[in-house]
């Protein structure tokens, strides 16, 4: 018998032994980790099918512990390689996840395409609801909130014999939060609190509980969010999860903040940036890097809050940039899986028009115009199919281009274009002039008045800037509260003068609330190709300068960069 051995060294069977490895993987993985550790010692005399299973959990506790290029080489080794369905079907469903990690995102819809249509043929249990459970994440990840719940329910309905609803029911409220349908009474959460805490499953109610705690940050509960973190602190730190110790750290940062006690919110945010891979892009080095940057400034410590107001820059943009991949890389997918449902249609029709022909020849004239007829009405039909892709292609690429909540141009798009255009100004020896804005103070209209009245400054300011800006001025939306205007054919004075009406209309203009009017400010830092030159990262960075030097001099003005040595000239 070819497991003997591991039999005489305390584990028993080894299948049965990985089994029961598997079950504790979130219900108890410090006993996990022990068993795994059990097993590893046992790798020589394993069979190959249990040498599998093992390389498959070491996969999985390689993704739980954050090494995701790691634990993705070993999900396609076993895809690849182990022969059995079942568990490459589970190591596909982790692999969706993983590749979302990596921001590996036209490879991710692309498997997430797969598993989709292989669900029908997945008969195991526990592996039909892994890959429920990777397309519900999938989908809440692409933004497609309704397909994530609607996975998520379909999970919570193919739970197999022996295992907690747990994981299945968070999936719908993280999906429910990340739509912004979720409060602390919302049922759906405090049902699946319950379900999690008796099941005693630590993972999925910690997940819950730093959920709960980011809603309660919203609301400005600074004080309940740290009576939940040290309620659970001992399990997090138990459960080792490297996303929920990272999010616990933050959470915890800016709850402090929201107290007053800076320090404390400065020493959290940096034991955030530690946790995290310099080099990554993240929300959690988003929000750390802004914290900071605001602590800093408060205290007047202009130096470091510049420092850490550009690694902020950085990592906004980058996330601007990302969500602009991930939104293309999910409409690519759909359209690919379409145009390959297409061809898959033309060619079955291109079959049926050659038994067309072929019964032509055995048929009288008249019969054989009525053939004629048909095939035209195919070929018509395919025409029509394809002009209906060309043009869903068409309005994607359009999608791709636009900010989602204002229509102008997104922070990619707008760069582009901005610096097609400066290449062909600076053939022409043209004039231009790149002017930054930034709305004074925005983040105290979030948090008076809601997320919702902040976008409807957002979207009232783009419309009074419209209507100052030209047909032919480039518009677009650099991240957050900060716009970019590219005034082609424009020379400084004419740059300034526009710029200042903009800053006027936005000053003298409040925007419509909920039953008063929101006042708020701009400040622009503006920069011309007469003294920067035609390249639109000296541009940006000029202007850059001087809108930061416009906030630091008291906002709601507009500032020129006139190049170095030259001095500034400020319009207030």
């Amino acid at each position: 018998m070819p497991v003997g051995h591991a039999q005489q060294n305390g584990i028993g069977d080894p299948s049965t032994f990985l089994a029961r490895t598997e079950s504790l993987r979130t219900k108890d993985h410090p006993r996990f980790v022990r068993m795994l550790e059990e097993v590893r010692r046992e790798a020589p005399a394993l069979t190959k099918a249990q040498a599998w299973y093992l390389r498959y959990l070491d996969a999985w506790e390689d993704m739980y512990g954050g090494d995701y290029l790691k634990s993705e080489a070993g999900f396609r080794d076993i895809i690849a390689h182990a022969g059995d369905a079942t568990l490459a079907a589970k190591a596909s469903a982790l692999l969706l996840t993983n590749l979302a990690h990596t921001r590996r995102y036209e490879e991710a819809f692309t498997l997430a395409n797969k598993v989709t249509a292989d669900l029908p043929r997945i008969t195991d249990p526990l592996a039909r609801s892994m890959s429920l459970i990777g397309l519900s994440q999938m989908f809440d990840f692409a933004d497609q909130t309704d397909l994530a719940i609607r996975y998520a329910r379909m999970a919570q309905n193919s739970v197999p014999p022996g295992e907690s609803p747990c994981q299945s029911l968070t999936l719908e409220v993280a999906a429910m939060f990340n739509a912004r349908r979720l409060t602390p009474t919302s049922p759906e959460l405090q049902h699946t609190l319950g379900v999690c805490i008796a099941d005693d499953q630590p993972v999925s109610t910690n997940a819950m509980w730093l959920t709960l705690g980011a809603v309660y940050l919203g609301r400005n509960e600074p004080k309940k969010v740290i009576a939940l973190l040290d309620r659970i602190g001992p399990s997090i730190r138990v459960n080792r999860y490297y996303q929920h110790v990272i999010s616990a750290t933050l959470q915890r940062a800016q709850a402090f903040e929201k107290l007053g006690d800076d320090a404390a919110a400065k020493a959290g945010a940096l034991a955030t940036v530690a946790l995290t891979n310099p080099d990554d892009l993240s929300d959690w080095q988003k929000e750390a890097y802004e914290l900071l940057y605001r602590v800093e400034k408060k205290h007047g410590n202009t130096t470091a809050a510049l420092n850490y107001y550009e690694r902020f820059a950085a990592q906004d943009k980058g996330y601007l940039n990302d969500v602009s991949a991930k939104a293309l890389a999910y409409n690519l997918a759909q359209q690919h899986t379409l145009a390959q449902r297409l061809e898959t249609e033309r060619l079955s029709k291109q079959n049926n028009i050659l038994r067309l022909q072929q019964a032509l020849d055995t048929k009288a004239v008249e019969t054989g115009r009525l053939y004629i007829a048909l095939l035209l009405a195919v070929l018509a039909s395919i025409a029509l199919w394809l002009y209906r892709l060309k043009r869903s292609q068409m309005k994607f690429r359009k999608l791709a281009q636009r900010d989602g909540l204002t229509g102008i141009f997104n922070h990619q798009y707008f760069i582009e274009e901005a610096d097609r255009v400066l290449h062909v100004l600076a053939r022409k020896d043209g004039s231009a002039c790149l002017m930054i804005i930034d709305l004074d103070h925005f983040k105290l209209v979030n948090d008076t008045h809601g997320h919702a009245i902040g976008d409807a400054v957002i979207r009232h300011t783009v419309t009074l800037c419209r209507e100052l800006l030209r047909p032919a001025d480039l518009f677009g939306r650099l991240g957050g509260e900060e716009f970019g205007v590219l005034l082609a054919g424009c020379g400084r004075d004419e740059g300034m003068a526009i710029a200042d009406r903009i800053r006027e209309a936005i000053d003298m203009s409040p925007a419509p609330g909920d039953g008063a009017a929101v006042s708020c400010s701009a400040s622009i830092g503006l920069a011309c190709t007469s003294a920067s030159g035609y390249g639109l990262q000296t541009l940006c960075r000029e202007a850059d300068d001087a809108l930061y030097r416009a906030k630091r001099n008291g906002r709601n003005r507009v500032i020129y960069a006139a190049g170095p040595g030259n001095g500034d000239l400020a319009v207030a």
